[in-house]
């Protein structure tokens, strides 16, 4: 008997360690949000699911209580689903045996998502639907009708249970169904004889004339009309009245012309002087503080003064000067130069070497050309020449931005910088170095390299109607060889034919082949090596085309 129990305990602590081995790195076993069945998957699999629950959430949620229903914006409400941290508690394995054990049987079990709920917002929200779902409730206080005072007079009855409605919400939000509130006994704490005494005083100063409001410099003049918009009167704690602006009533009614004042942040960057790097001096930016200024305007909707300033934030720039000075960008560690082209890709190819010129790159920074450009469209000023398309050249906007792609990768090749990704051309071009060179295509093909480097990097281009180039400047750290491999499997060029026009770019053709490139990193100051590195590229033959 006991040799039975200790086989079974043998086999169950088996079966639970195979199970914890096989579930590690995985989301635990039945886990479910909502409709979403999320147990035994990879992170990625998990975030994609999460991610269109996410999007799914942006639905209005209907509110009910017992006097009434709407359906309110999450976001008014203050609720944010935070994908990250429910993916860390989905991936959490549960410790507790019979947990696993029934987890094992194909049971599934709600995993609770892991939501954040704004008070500020929520509150401000629950305010604005009393009508609907508070009609019984009213606590005293004034409300403006243009620039005219109206009394909200008290009364008794039943309201939301804002405690309770916090934990309903964050609970039931994302099941995809009405959610109740539910109400508690309300007594008003402002007096009828209170609300006419803010009525026949404060309110009239609220609206009495425009309030003058600086900020950063410009002046905004509030109309009576606009105050009326902003205040309203609220309890104090105390029975009486105090104004009160929110920040949803700010942004809706000063919030364009206080952005107006903002100022976006400047990186601190660095221009060529007598041939070395110097700084560039950044900026702060300012931001407007809604919660601040609202304040600030409710104290002073009741100055007799009727003058107040708005409050901004400093932003400090991800750059500043004094990081700048000490990011090491002091002599070159790597340059390359192609030359070769002419006309519509010569142009190309100076708007993009002109929209790079300057881009300062941190230590442990991925660089991605087609995301520092962005758009390279007409719009942008680029226009159409050569490409490969489909095996053969045609014709695009944009086209020979691959030769500064190619351009700028060899520098970051040569400084020793970690490829990220790159893409050789479909056939060779005789202009480039055999492997060692790259390809873009705006959405699909990007050319990506990370600044493994102590220092920052600054990148300095030059162009002319023959040649570009693409400095790179830091503190050196590697010496870099490169090695071309032999030619081998050579292949024929295939004869194809194409409608003649402006899209058909007859060639003679052109083998292809497989060669390689090895690179071979050392250490700039003890020759030591660092890495090597062989890159195998199979080149396609380049069609003979003609055009008919």
């Amino acid at each position: 008997m006991i040799r039975t129990v200790l086989v079974l305990v043998l086999l169950g602590a088996l079966a639970f360690a195979i199970d914890l081995a096989t579930s590690h790195g995985k989301t635990t076993r039945g886990a479910q949000i909502s409709e979403f069945s999320l147990g035994g998957l990879t992170p990625e699999e998990a975030r994609s699911a999460l991610n269109k629950l996410a999007v799914s959430s942006a639905a209005p949620i209907t509110v009910r209580t017992d006097s009434g229903r709407a359906a309110i914006d999450p976001a008014a409400l203050g609720l944010k689903f935070d994908v990250d941290a429910t993916l860390d508690r989905l991936l959490d394995q549960p410790r507790n045996p019979w947990t696993r054990f029934t987890d094992m049987l194909g049971f599934t079990r709600q995993v609770t998502p892991v939501v954040h709920l704004d008070d500020a917002a929520f509150n401000e929200e629950l305010d604005a639907q009393r009508k609907v779902l508070e009609r019984a409730a009213v606590e005293g206080g004034v409300h403006f009708d243009g620039a005219t005072p109206v009394a909200d007079l008290p009364s008794s009855g039943l309201r939301i249970d804002r405690k309770a409605a916090r934990v309903t919400l964050t609970r039931e939000w994302l099941r995809g169904r009405p959610v109740t509130l539910a109400m508690e006994p309300f007594d008003p704490t402002v007096s009828a004889a209170t609300v006419q005494q803010t009525m026949d005083g404060a309110a009239r100063t609220v609206t009495g004339t425009p309030l003058r409001l600086k900020a950063r410099g410009q002046t905004v003049t509030v109309s009576r009309e606009q105050m009326g918009a902003l205040v309203t009167f609220v309890p104090d704690g105390d029975g009486g009245l105090k104004p009160a602006v929110t920040q949803r009533r700010l942004k809706k009614v000063l919030g364009t012309a206080l952005a107006g004042a903002e100022a976006t942040p400047v990186d601190a960057g660095f221009r060529i002087s007598g041939g070395r790097p110097r700084v560039v001096a950044g900026a702060d930016g300012a931001k407007l503080d809604p919660a601040a200024t609202a304040k600030v305007v409710a104290t002073a909707s009741v100055d007799a003064s009727r003058r107040a300033e708005a409050v901004y934030k400093t932003v400090k720039p991800k750059i500043t000067t004094e990081r700048a000075r000490r990011l090491g960008v002091d002599e070159v560690v790597a340059e390359y130069t192609t030359g070769g082209f002419s006309g519509p890709s010569g142009e190309n190819i100076r708007l993009v070497a002109k929209e790079v010129d300057g881009a300062v790159i941190l230590p442990g920074q991925v660089f991605s050309l087609n995301g520092y450009t962005g758009t390279r469209g007409s719009a942008q000023g680029y226009v159409s020449s050569t490409i490969i398309d489909h095996g053969h050249a045609a014709k695009a906007v944009g086209g020979g931005i691959s030769q500064f792609a190619t351009t700028l990768y060899n520098a970051a090749y040569f400084a020793g910088l970690e490829d990220v990704a790159h893409t050789e051309h479909a056939y060779y071009i005789s202009r480039y170095p055999e492997a060692r060179e790259a390809t873009v295509f705006e959405g699909s093909i990007d050319l990506q390299f990370r600044n493994n480097l102590r220092s920052g990097l600054y990148v300095e281009t030059s162009w002319s109607p023959s040649s570009v180039t693409v400095r790179l400047w830091g503190t050196k750290q590697y010496e870099v060889e490169s090695i071309t491999g032999e030619r081998t499997a050579q292949t024929s060029p295939e004869a194809i034919q194409l409608p003649a026009g402006d899209d058909c770019i007859a060639s003679g053709g052109a083998p292809g082949f497989t060669t390689s490139d090895t690179r071979i990193v050392r250490d700039a100051k003890t020759g030591r090596e660092v890495s090597r590195h062989t890159r195998t590229v199979k080149y396609a033959p380049e069609p003979i085309v003609q055009c008919r």
